[in-house]
């Protein structure tokens, strides 16, 4: 019995141009750090998706705690499209789902997304759930791990959902330019899969992870008094390059493949460097990695959800394999292994 990606269902905020966000709040915000216009306009993404747009409402000096509060306001209906839009994709209704999984590193509150998704949408009272906090832009392999894990074990459908909501974290004006690339990159979105045993759909074959403590201060994502702060070191593709090829390697040999026979590639795109990297050092075509620069491009990086947001820009024949990438704090990669 194989685990399947039988149905998957995204949801975004009204979209806002990368130029008028500019023109209209980050110009002034970052009005003292003379290579802020540059970073803007190379960072490979031509429109986001603010839940909280910055043009009608500065929160860069809100404190924690209320940013938490319209965490949930903004989080719930996101979710709450994302999941009834994959079920219908999937065929199913929220009372046939056993497990209730919820990856995101934005916000927290308790009772949390899961519990009101569940209430909202009619899951059953006894259906299993769990929250994955804090893991970033790769949360979501980790993630579809354990729910592949949980229809493996107990042949009955699961519900991953993913919900991002990064405006939420515009951080007061500062000449730290890892702070003027984030707010460059960063989006909101949800992205939900239903996985459920012997259906068509995507295989999950396996998922693997490497992670290098010596790196661990390249990426953070470190709570403050005025929400959540992000760190990112100009080295991150640097390290990248280190270890990807061997993640890649060992995941595809244990199934007795090489990347030859990868049809399809689902990277995070994290940033047109790390994009460029990976392209480079698994000596792919530029059309391999299309859907992740057109999902930044598009989207922006909208943290977890985004590796399944290229996933359903891809259409794999039946027999294909599909690689996905995504990397985030720790420095840590995932890779998971899908075939359709």
């Amino acid at each position: 019995m194989r685990p399947v990606i039988a149905g998957l269902g995204v949801a975004y905020p009204p979209a806002v141009s990368q130029e008028a966000l500019w023109d209209g709040f980050f110009a002034g915000h970052y009005r003292e750090v003379h290579a802020a216009r540059r970073i803007f306009a190379h960072s490979g993404v031509a429109r986001r998706h603010p839940a909280v747009d910055p043009v009608r409402e500065d929160i860069s000096a809100l404190g924690t705690g209320a940013r938490m509060s319209r965490y949930v306001e903004t989080a719930l209906p996101l979710g709450r499209t994302a999941v009834a839009a994959a079920l219908a994709d999937a065929g199913l209704a929220a009372a046939d789902i056993g497990l209730l999984a919820v990856a995101t590193c934005t916000g927290y509150a308790t009772p949390g997304v899961d519990v009101r998704l569940a209430a909202d949408l009619g899951f059953a009272p006894d259906v299993s759930r769990l929250l994955i906090g804090h893991m970033g832009c790769y949360a979501a392999l980790p993630a579809l791990g354990a729910v592949t894990d949980y229809v493996t074990a107990r042949r009955r459908p699961a519900v991953l959902l993913c919900v991002e909501v990064t405006s939420l974290h515009i951080q007061p004006p500062t000449r730290d330019l890892s702070q003027v690339v984030s707010h460059a990159l960063f989006s909101d979105a949800a992205a939900a899969v239903v996985v459920r045993p012997e259906a068509p759909g995507y295989a999950v074959l396996d998922v693997i992870a490497a992670t290098d403590p010596a790196t661990a201060d390249q990426m953070t994502w470190d709570v403050t008094d005025l929400g959540f702060r992000m760190g990112l070191s100009a080295r991150v593709p640097d390290s990248l390059a280190t270890q990807l090829p061997g993640l890649v390697a060992t995941l595809l040999d244990r199934h007795g493949l090489d990347r030859t026979d990868v049809a399809h590639w689902a990277v995070h795109p994290g940033g047109p460097r790390i994009l460029d990297v990976v392209q480079k050092e698994l000596d792919l075509p530029p059309s391999a990695l299309a859907p992740s620069r057109d999902t930044l491009r598009d989207h922006g990086n909208c943290s977890s959800p985004t590796v399944l947001l290229v996933l359903q820009r891809i259409a794999a024949a039946p027999g294909e394999y599909v690689v996905a990438l995504a990397f985030g704090p720790g420095l840590t990669l995932y890779g998971a292994l899908l075939r359709a």
